[in-house]
């Protein structure tokens, strides 16, 4: 699964885009350096029943933003994104 399709499937599942996660995070204190991933992927579960593996999508997003490491782009490779910059705004959205 590509690392957008995570954040895809995190859409479907909960109705909440990535972008408005961020904002949630940011409500919690969530998106400060020194929060660990422990922490954010607890509140992931217990509020929106996430698992580590899309958990751990939005801790990236959380404290990296929307730019992933280009080795993750190509064709091949089952975890393969087409762009080392995700979309956070909604599957809806983008273009």
């Amino acid at each position: 699964m590509s690392f957008q399709a995570y954040l895809d499937t995190i859409e479907d599942k909960t109705g909440l885009t990535p972008r408005e996660f961020i904002a949630l995070a940011h409500e919690r204190g969530y998106d400060d350096p020194a929060t660990k991933a422990g922490t954010i992927l607890e509140w992931l579960m217990t509020d929106h029943n996430l698992g580590r593996g899309h958990g751990m999508a939005l801790v990236h997003v959380f404290k990296k933003g929307a730019t992933i490491d280009a080795k993750h782009v190509g064709s091949s490779g089952s975890h393969r994104d087409e762009s080392d910059t995700l979309w956070l705004d909604g599957k809806r959205t983008r273009p």
